[in-house]
């Protein structure tokens, strides 16, 4: 058996009709259908990226002594993260490359359950079955299964917006602890957090100064407008991030060196990211109100860059429905059993797409 006989069909390619009865709008398709950024990368990265251009020498895995520094530094003065050093953090090529092989990366496989939210990023469960491992969706710290390797949470969340609370974060680092698993924390979206507090895994607050098997997953690929750059970190427990080190290594999994400088440069400087944060508050003061408008429920969506909506019925009706007027979203059921009545609307549109949608919801 292929490794992609193990492996579910890719879940956009179900898209294919409805994307084709949105492009015959007289106005042209409004693609919400994905979270790519469509907003210019800041200057300050183009510029870092250009001055490293001449990168004739390979990378290290681990990363320069530089992007490690500014990865604690971020850390320490974003998300009130303590108790770093260099051997806590590690520069990643995306953050889906870690998602999709950390399970593989950790020495996971038959017998070992990996669980993930019920309503989830899709590859959370490909890397648990590229593995060969069992994947398990669980919302409840209280019951996760005997087996239990690896928890992947996510806050905000990516469909469904929604944010963890410390108390939520507190329990699932308790519970992870119990059974002695890895509990790792996609906070890619934390930046974007519209109605509550996003807080991370690394904040003393949420695990009482004890990193001991927690890491945290982030990205600049939505912070920064970045996604081509394949620029990410994962940092926490210095045991586990180096065991991911000397993994890595065998592997050739190197950010290249001019991204790591461009790196740098994005995680110094939060100007940009404000500025972003403002046009996506814009974008979504236009299409939610336009959705509860033509009869859409919003639920959950107090950060990430998405409107998790319903019109109460089967997500591939809504999808339907939307084609018809020009717009494409993505099914609740890319994302488990329970996101089968909803759908992800996503904000990163130019805002003349985003006010066409909402023309078409009106109509």
């Amino acid at each position: 058996m292929s490794l992609t006989d193990r492996l579910p069909s890719f879940p956009w390619d179900s898209l294919a009709e409805a994307r084709r009865v949105a492009g015959e709008h007289p106005e042209g398709i409004v693609d919400l259908s994905v979270g790519t950024p469509v907003d210019p990368t800041p200057q300050v990265a183009r510029e870092a990226l250009a001055a490293a251009s001449d990168a004739h020498g390979y990378p290290t895995v681990w990363g320069s002594p530089e992007v490690r520094e500014a990865i604690v530094g971020y850390l320490e003065r974003r998300w009130k993260a303590s108790g770093l050093t260099h051997e806590s953090v590690l520069p990643v090529v995306g953050t889906k490359e870690l998602v999709g092989w950390l399970p593989t990366l950790l020495g996971l496989g038959r017998g070992d359950v990996v669980v993930y939210p019920e309503i989830a990023y899709p590859t959370y469960e490909v890397g648990a079955q590229v593995a060969g491992a069992q994947p398990v969706a669980c919302d409840n710290p209280g019951a996760i299964p005997a087996g239990t390797r690896l928890v992947w949470i996510n806050s905000p969340s990516n469909p469904s917006g929604r944010i963890f609370s410390r108390n939520q974060l507190r329990a699932w680092v308790a519970a992870a602890h119990q059974v002695g698993a890895v509990l790792a924390s996609d906070e890619c979206y934390g930046e974007f957090a519209w109605e509550a507090e996003a807080i991370s895994i690394l904040d003393p607050r949420v695990n009482d100064g004890d990193l001991t098997g927690l890491l945290a997953v982030h990205s600049v690929s939505k912070r920064s407008n970045a996604a081509g750059y394949r620029a990410g970190f994962v940092a926490g427990d210095p045991a586990l991030v180096q065991d991911l080190v000397q993994a890595r290594k065998h592997l050739g999994m190197m950010v290249p060196g001019p991204v790591q400088a461009a790196l740098i440069a994005m995680l110094g400087d939060q100007e940009h990211v404000e500025e972003q944060r403002q046009r996506y508050l814009a974008r979504r003061a236009v299409l939610r109100p336009a959705l509860e408008a033509a009869d859409f429920r919003v639920d959950d969506s107090e950060g990430s860059l998405y409107l998790w909506a319903t019109r109460g019925e089967p997500c591939r009706d809504t999808i339907a429905w939307l084609a018809e007027r020009g717009i494409l979203a993505a099914p609740g059921d890319f994302y488990g059993e329970a996101g089968a009545s909803h759908v992800r609307i996503a904000l990163t549109a130019t805002d003349e797409r985003i006010t066409s949608a909402a023309a078409r919801l009106a109509s």
